[in-house]
């Protein structure tokens, strides 16, 4: 099966967020940016959309049913690391101890919720500068 790239007038993003709420917040705001937008409720269906579709942005929650946002990383590193510069964290699960850890040894941005819609615009446009500034090195 080929993968849809996105044209490149339109970034796709992936936003995995089991909170139904601030799913489609999100969904709303990067809509209204212009963003093609795709969800997933946890890492598992997040693979699988991946498995179908190039997404030039992930964005993901921690604290997710299934598979959280620790394993998904885990499973982007070992099945496609190519995609690990284009996630994004956000969470509301600094201050414990476990994803603290975790979070200080990636590389990955991480925005806190509440997140303001600068700082995810910041974070997202960060994202496609470092894959634009790739594909020109290429």
């Amino acid at each position: 099966m080929e993968l849809r790239e996105s044209s490149p007038l339109q970034a796709h993003v992936l936003v995995i967020e089991d909170e139904p709420s601030v799913a489609q917040m999100m969904v709303d705001l990067l809509e209204s940016d212009g963003y093609a937008v795709d969800t997933a409720v946890n890492g598992l269906v997040a693979l699988e959309k991946i498995s179908e579709r190039m997404y030039d942005v992930i964005l993901s929650d921690l604290r997710m049913p299934e598979l959280d946002g620790m394993g998904l990383y885990d499973a982007l590193a070992r099945e496609r690391p190519a995609l690990l510069p284009r996630l994004i964290f956000i969470t509301g699960s600094m201050e414990q101890p476990e994803y603290r850890g975790f979070l200080a040894g990636k590389p990955a941005p991480v925005i806190a919720k509440p997140f303001n819609l600068v700082d995810l615009q910041d974070a997202i446009q960060h994202v496609l500068d470092g894959r634009q500034g790739a594909a020109e090195k290429a």
